[in-house]
């Protein structure tokens, strides 16, 4: 199953790949205070960080941001929704950025969404699955008109006839080339075959509860030996201590 994804861009760089690369670690107390501005009535609660491959698409109750000089991304579950365009405006430009950019795809439902505004202003928003279009709002981008002529078509499982009502393409490519024009890089692409892997952006992550909600205690640390003192005719040497080794950028 290829990439999910629920993402909101604050860009204020002409070159985002360059920046995303040149800074491997981000802001976390950026992000801490974007998420209070984001979610002023809960508490929120920080978290791991770790890559944006794998929190993109984030279910529950978690968010994740990561903020970096002149680009900033904001992951939730709930920004998958099918009208991108009536996103909430403190959520569309906390920042007063220059661009904003919206990429949605889930393979589950097929679905894929993209939106862009400039200066808080919405420019283009198209959000699809294969057989409905949600939502077609402002002027098609250049780019776009290769997908409207029929040069990326579907395809579909042979012998078997496709939905009438079928796309002339598959909105999640449509979305991950709007992602890729607007900030250098695609979410369903190999690494090699894209400018920046986006196993290679930290995110840091904060789950929210309500003012009323009670925030569950940090779990204890398993003992590092299970049965210790060893019984007497074992050996004593204990088992050697287990190397982690972080993942970082590329």
């Amino acid at each position: 199953m290829g990439a999910k994804a629920a993402t909101l861009w604050y860009v204020d760089t002409p070159d985002p790949v360059a920046a995303l690369r040149n800074h491997r670690e981000p802001d976390q107390q950026a992000a801490y205070a974007l998420a209070g501005k984001l979610f002023p009535d809960t508490v929120i609660v920080p978290k791991a960080v770790g890559p944006l491959s794998t929190s993109a698409g984030v279910d529950g109750r978690g968010i994740y941001i990561g903020c970096y000089p002149g680009i900033t991304v904001f992951c939730s579950p709930q920004l998958a929704v099918a009208h991108p365009s009536r996103l909430p405006a403190e959520w569309v430009r906390p920042l007063a950025s220059a661009t904003t950019v919206f990429t949605g795809l889930d393979p589950a439902m097929k679905w894929g969404a993209f939106s862009l505004w400039e200066q808080g202003k919405l420019r283009r928003s198209f959000s699809a699955t294969t057989i409905n279009i949600l939502e077609d709002e402002g002027l098609p981008l250049v780019w776009e008109m290769p997908y409207w002529a029929g040069e990326h078509p579907i395809d579909h499982v042979p012998g078997i006839l496709p939905d009438p009502q079928s796309l002339p393409f598959d909105p999640q490519d449509f979305a991950d080339e709007g992602n890729e024009r607007s900030l250098g890089f695609r979410y369903r692409h190999s690494p090699e075959n894209s400018a920046i892997d986006p196993a290679g952006i930290i995110v840091c992550r904060f789950d929210l509860y309500g003012k009323d909600e009670q925030v569950p205690a940090e779990p204890e640390p398993a003992p590092l030996y299970q049965n210790w003192p060893p019984p007497q005719d074992a050996p004593t040497t204990p088992e050697p201590r287990r190397r982690w080794r972080w993942g970082r950028r590329k």
